[in-house]
């Protein structure tokens, strides 16, 4: 039991940011960026060429990798989904389009063949008989740090309340004298910069390839749909029960079945629950 609630602590912070960053773009400009998973993986390589491949400091890689993820979020704000926001399909599948064509250019680049990445913090422990590694215990931690300071960041401070604004009324934030434009490019930013770190853990955690990002954005629309559509605090309570589902399933019941039962969930989330757990009706 020990094991289970550990494991599961551990990559619910994970799930956390993963999902968090995703359900920031439907919050502010109500779309569905299925590029995410791009983001995720983008961090996860940058990360690998400037520590392994460069031999930079971990920290500088760490930072160059947010970077990354920062500027393609922005550039897939600008090349696509500004020009698509009156069409939410056409964003979806736009983005969809672009992740599967980025994928096809990290395989031109770096091979298709996965990689292994150093772990930033390396080592294990043991914890009541669980070993624990380092490295995701350090993932979970700056997860938790990050999106603490996230939350601070929207509610106490003045651009933050802006952003919450924007996703409670563009119209009316427009009338009290916020440009939505901004917020979107910041929101996207912030969204870019979430996905590269959580992509550089997810490398480090499991392995770096280039379709790295389809299992994280399934996870990300998974915690999304069942905390609620643009509710950040449901994402978080969502995280948690889809980690602690998956370590059970895994760990207890079989590891063939991981996912099975988070996809089932959906399903009874949707019929009970149309709009989540802490998601707001669309008016």
């Amino acid at each position: 039991m020990s094991g289970i609630i550990i494991q599961g602590f551990l990559i619910s912070g994970l799930y956390a940011l993963v999902a968090v960053g995703f359900t920031m773009i439907f919050s502010v400009g109500r779309v569905l960026n299925l590029a995410y998973g791009i983001y995720i993986m983008l961090g996860g390589y940058a990360y690998y060429t400037l520590a392994q491949v460069l031999e930079f400091s971990k920290a500088i890689s760490l930072l160059g990798a947010i970077v990354v993820g920062v500027l393609f979020g922005v550039l897939t704000y600008f090349g696509i989904v500004k020009r698509l926001l009156n069409n939410p399909i056409a964003v979806e599948i736009s983005t969809l389009i672009l992740a599967v064509v980025m994928q096809a250019v990290v395989i031109l680049i770096y091979s298709p063949a996965p990689r292994a990445i150093w772990p930033i913090v390396p080592g294990i422990s043991r914890i009541h008989n669980v070993i624990i590694s380092w490295n995701i215990f350090f993932a979970m931690i700056t997860s938790w740090v990050v999106l603490g300071a996230l939350l601070i960041f929207i509610r106490k401070t003045q651009v933050g309340r802006a952003i919450l604004a924007v996703s409670m009324d563009t119209k009316g934030a427009l009338l009290s004298g916020i440009d939505p434009e901004r917020i979107n490019i910041l929101t996207w930013a912030l969204s870019g910069a979430l996905g590269a770190l959580a992509g550089v853990f997810f490398a480090t955690y499991t392995q770096l390839e280039p379709s790295m990002w389809v299992s994280p954005l399934i996870t990300a629309v998974a915690v999304v749909i069942i905390g609620g559509i643009g509710s950040i605090v449901g994402s978080l309570v969502a995280a948690h029960i889809v980690g602690f589902m998956e370590t059970i399933t895994t760990t207890v019941i079989a590891p063939e079945l991981r996912g099975v039962f988070t996809l089932l969930l959906i399903i009874i989330i949707l019929v009970i629950l149309p709009k989540g757990l802490l998601g707001q009706e669309e008016t």
